[in-house]
């Protein structure tokens, strides 16, 4: 990536990043297009290729970016450590609901990206892949998770909470609206449905 792409000015550097992140989440690697990318970002194709060098140049960059936006937004929104499990999860869609709003789809492009099958473009993310897989766990690492009733796994809610949220955020993305702070309000009512029934009643609770 060419060092010059930061001398832009912080709004032509987002749009560069939001067109990528949108068509790479919309088509994938293989099927997105950089004269798409370049007729939504409202800039030239010619400077796409002087800043990446190439279509795999930008996704390698806009995914790294990414990865670290989300780092540094997660690390800002959720306490260190002793965070019950359901109020961490709080924590976590209020930070989507951030990044949603600066990066409208930065989320959905990190989530494609898994889905990726371009052996080449695998092999050069792995690393980057890798240390996102490690966030997200030791994110959660931090919630303690003493409060379920003794037959639920808290491996499988974290498994229905993720697959909510994602299933959230692509339902508004294929009817073409995302909003920020409608998906964050959805997230939080089926967030209490899912603590209501899956933490023993006040006084009931053992220990």
């Amino acid at each position: 990536m060419n060092e010059r792409f930061y001398d832009l000015s912080r709004e032509k550097q987002d749009r560069f990043i939001n067109a990528a992140c949108k068509l790479f989440a919309e088509n994938g690697y293989k099927k997105a297009s950089t004269d798409d990318i370049v007729k939504e970002a409202g800039i030239s194709k010619g400077l796409l290729f002087h800043y990446f060098g190439s279509k795999q140049g930008l996704y390698l960059y806009v995914y790294e970016y990414s990865t670290r936006y989300v780092r540094m937004e997660y690390d800002r929104s959720i306490p260190i450590e002793g965070m019950d499990f359901f109020e961490l999860q709080r924590h976590l869609e209020l930070a989507k609901r951030n990044i949603i709003r600066s990066y409208p789809y930065m989320t959905l492009f990190i989530q494609r990206a898994f889905r990726e099958t371009d052996e080449q473009l695998l092999d050069l993310l792995a690393e980057n892949m890798d240390a996102y897989t490690a966030l997200i766990a030791e994110v959660y690492s931090r919630a303690t998770v003493t409060r379920f009733k003794p037959d639920v796994d808290p491996s499988d809610v974290l498994k229905l909470c993720l697959f909510t949220s994602d299933g959230l955020l692509n339902d508004q993305f294929l009817s073409g609206r995302l909003d920020p702070d409608a998906f964050l309000e959805e997230s939080l009512k089926y967030l209490a449905l899912l603590e209501k029934n899956l933490y023993p009643a006040q006084g009931t609770e053992t220990f």
